[in-house]
């Protein structure tokens, strides 16, 4: 299919009706995009950021609303303070809703008891990938955790303001010669609010990327805020084709700061705009 707006926003209208449809089944909603998937090497997941100010049972049910499949867990809907039990049933809640949980974060490791704690938690409740921000003085501790457990660190970049990972490149250059399950994941709406391209840092270090977390700004500057994606200023058309192009084979999960009390209609429109945007490529 021609990329045109037309054909565009058509399959975007598309992705967001059925986003603010109640779906019984995530494979139905899926079957609308089965031809992409032989284009399309990674998986669309949330950051449970997004629904801070609801229950785990209401997380649950809205990332099935919009058809999503994967997740990464805040604290606030599993605490880093829970047992190995708790962390173990609140694990299973989530996987019995056919969604699965492959991380959890951000999570701040100040502390080698605090590095401990989020590699005992990522552990028990079985997840492939912890999303952080360590300090620089824990990285060689931090090192020998994914070593000993096999669990991978994507530090996350926070953009201005942030002293320790601001960008893309104050991570990896930290990183870079440490063991390879320790890399980025790249927030490209923080990236953008630095004044940097997410196309580009992203490529640039792409061999360390992790995990993504998807979103839009209104402005390229320090003052920028989350807006529903495609009414930003993000190329987020050249951002996923670039993910496709490079063959990223993580989870793309929407972090939607915008609307905390009411954020499932901003995130349905975007989980919709993405997916219409990926149905293009796949035509």
């Amino acid at each position: 299919m021609e990329y045109t707006r037309r054909n565009f926003v058509k399959l975007s209208g598309l992705g967001l009706m059925i986003s603010l449809t109640t779906v019984p089944r995530s494979e139905e909603f899926y079957s609308v995009f089965e031809d992409s998937s032989d284009i399309i090497p990674f998986d669309l997941g949330i950051a449970s950021y997004t629904f801070r100010k609801f229950s785990l049972d209401d997380t649950i049910k809205m990332t099935r609303r919009v058809g999503i499949t994967k997740l990464t867990l805040k604290s606030m809907h599993m605490p880093l303070e829970s047992t190995p039990e708790e962390i173990r049933s609140i694990a299973a809640r989530i996987r019995e809703a056919g969604i699965d949980l492959y991380g959890a974060g951000v999570i701040y490791m100040r502390t080698a008891g605090e590095t401990d704690q989020a590699f005992n938690y990522a552990k028990a409740a079985g997840l492939r990938v912890i999303i952080g921000v360590p300090s620089h003085e824990l990285l060689d501790y931090c090192n020998q955790k994914v070593r000993d457990f096999d669990i991978k660190l994507a530090i996350h970049n926070h953009g201005p303001g942030d002293e320790l990972y601001p960008s893309p490149e104050s991570v990896y250059t930290r990183v870079k010669d440490l063991d390879p399950r320790i890399g980025l994941c790249v927030d490209i709406g923080h990236t953008q609010r630095l004044g940097l391209d997410p196309i580009e840092e992203t490529a640039k270090y792409f061999d360390r990327l992790h995990d993504v977390h998807i979103k839009d700004e209104d402005a390229s500057n320090a003052s920028g805020n989350t807006v529903e994606i495609g009414r930003g200023v993000i190329d987020i058309p050249g951002y996923l084709k670039m993910l496709i192009e490079k063959g990223y084979r993580g989870v793309t999960s929407f972090e939607y700061e915008k609307d905390e009390d009411d954020p499932l209609p901003g995130l349905a429109e975007s989980v919709g705009y993405v997916r219409g945007v990926l149905k293009t490529f796949s035509q």
